[in-house]
């Protein structure tokens, strides 16, 4: 008899414990699982973003907007190879169909070659450069809204009241996992133009800047707010990294918090792992006491124990990866896409299901440790007396 073979014996001595313990690890590897892929999913449009770009806001809030003759400034910087504005248009669906989606005015002529993230069909483009009221919409937004290429939208506004009527001029699709495929793009020219934006008028929200040499990010940054310095309205540039944390950041402490949750489900596991290793020691106390008088070490005993505790928490810690892989990377994660609103792309990635698995393997080292560490230190006269 060899140590594998007496820790997978024993598994089921007590059949329906074993497979309860078992089903309560694969949960609190499946709720790990699933309360680490919304960070992974919040955080990964900032992981995910384009090293050679970066995006330039108004110094004293994103919600204060720059004048439009910026764009030829910061065109002219050394090290800039292009760069597009947009403004904040605030789309909502009139008929409720979607929950969330972003609108926004851009620059028809340089926006999409400077955001490689979209893609659109050249014939779409031009008909879209070509219409003022023009818009291209994500495949899952088009979608959602039930229209097409050529059809009429009618969107409100949460900044400009009354309703907008534009033409659906193209579809875009994503060219990285993180790019959100629920926005719409309008002309910035329309908005412009428009009365209801008298305020605004020839007013820029913030400029998205290719560079050549993403390792003069941080140069370049500091050269394009210089030229703003002595300005009214200065502006803060960051990598397009940082821009995207910035709006994580608004929901830190939302995400601190799940950090810390997803710490207490590895406590639980412990503790339910360590209670039922506890337990089956207590009732094998006497036969442990056997094995030693015919010749086991406490080393053996305190293998055994450990052995079968590691074999437990391996087993539900493989059925818990399984469950994270069929309900959320097959079910919840693309329904979740699909439905749109606050994420991108919702996948536990491998390495995180790796880490579950060997948090699982730890979790069974420490449940069993100190229950094998007392049974082998008991005396073999007070092991064969005691009687449960």
């Amino acid at each position: 008899m060899n140590l594998a073979t007496y820790a997978r014996r024993n598994m089921f001595r007590r059949r329906g414990r074993t497979i309860w313990t078992m089903i309560a690890i694969a949960l609190t590897v499946l709720i790990f699982c699933l309360i680490r892929t919304v960070l992974v999913s919040w955080e990964g449009s900032a992981e995910d973003a384009a090293q050679d770009r970066l995006a330039s806001r108004h110094k004293v809030s994103f919600t204060m907007n720059l004048p439009l003759k910026y764009i030829t400034d910061v065109r002219a910087v050394d090290g800039v190879v292009g760069a597009t504005y947009a403004n904040w248009f605030g789309a909502k669906d009139p008929l409720k169909r979607v929950p969330f989606m972003a609108g926004l005015a851009v620059d028809k002529d340089s926006f999409f070659e400077v955001s490689k993230e979209f893609s659109v069909d050249p014939a779409q483009l031009a008909d879209w450069k070509a219409t003022k009221n023009g818009v291209i919409l994500g495949d899952i937004l088009a979608e959602k809204l039930e229209t097409g290429v050529g059809k009429t939208l009618k969107i409100e506004s949460d900044i400009y009241p009354g309703d907008w009527e534009f033409k659906v001029a193209g579809i875009y699709t994503p060219n990285r996992k993180t790019a959100d495929r629920m926005t719409m793009v309008m002309h910035w020219d329309m908005l412009n133009d428009d009365p209801r934006n008298a305020w605004g008028k020839d007013r820029l929200g913030w400029m998205l800047v290719n560079i050549k040499d993403s390792t003069r990010s941080a140069e370049v940054s500091k050269a394009i707010d210089r030229k703003f310095d002595e300005m009214d309205d200065q502006t803060l540039t960051m990598s397009e990294r940082q821009f995207a944390l910035g709006f994580v950041g608004a929901l830190a402490a939302v995400l601190d918090a799940l950090g810390y949750v997803s710490v207490g489900i590895l406590l639980i596991m412990v503790l339910i792992l360590a209670n039922t290793v506890a337990m089956s020691v207590r009732e094998r106390t006497n036969e442990y006491g056997v094995l030693r008088a015919i010749g086991f070490t406490p080393r053996h005993v305190a293998t055994f124990i450990l052995g079968e505790s590691i074999l437990v928490a391996l087993a539900g810690g493989l059925l818990g990866v399984l469950l994270t892989f069929l309900l959320i990377n097959n079910l919840a994660g693309p329904a979740l896409v699909k439905q749109g609103g606050f994420f991108t792309f919702f996948h536990t990635p491998g390495w995180l299901m790796g880490l579950a698995l060997l948090i699982a393997l730890i979790v069974g080292v420490f449940a069993g440790l100190f229950p094998a560490l007392r049974a082998s230190r008991l005396r073999v006269t007070d092991a064969l007396r005691r009687v449960d």
